[in-house]
């Protein structure tokens, strides 16, 4: 049987003192309130790099390069109950144009691996910290 999938891109955003960038989902939307790295769906006809380039000037207000962004994890759910399956696919980031703002979402903020470890997360994003974090 084919599954339906829906491609999602979220960067992993580093400055140079340990700390990450999270942003948070507004209420009133799937997974709202909860904290999450930034990204969304990847276009038809859309590399997933270009995707995130795309998501982050429009949910951050930052210009990146897909050159500067580095695959470091992924994760996916199944789709059960007859959903569309997502596969996230996570970058890492650590140079960009421009300070990121709360554009789409209801804020942002900077946090310590140890931090992100006690956000409240969407499942995917909860799997994509623990991978980028496993070896701190």
């Amino acid at each position: 049987m084919t599954k339906t999938w829906i491609a999602v891109v979220a960067g992993a955003l580093e400055r140079g003192d340990d700390r990450w960038l999270m942003h948070l989902r507004p209420q009133g939307k799937h997974h709202g309130g909860l904290w999450e790295f930034p990204g969304g769906k990847v276009e038809a006809q859309e590399m997933p790099a270009a995707a995130l380039v795309r998501e982050l000037a429009e949910e951050l207000g930052i210009d990146c390069k897909a050159d500067d962004l580095v695959p470091c994890g992924f994760a996916e759910t199944g789709g059960e109950a007859g959903g569309s399956a997502l596969v996230l696919l996570l970058y890492r980031l650590a140079r960009w144009q421009g300070e990121p703002q709360a554009l789409e979402g209801a804020g942002v903020g900077w946090f310590t691996p140890q931090e992100i470890a006690a956000l409240p997360k969407p499942p995917l994003d909860a799997q994509l910290a623990a991978q980028l974090f496993q070896f701190r």
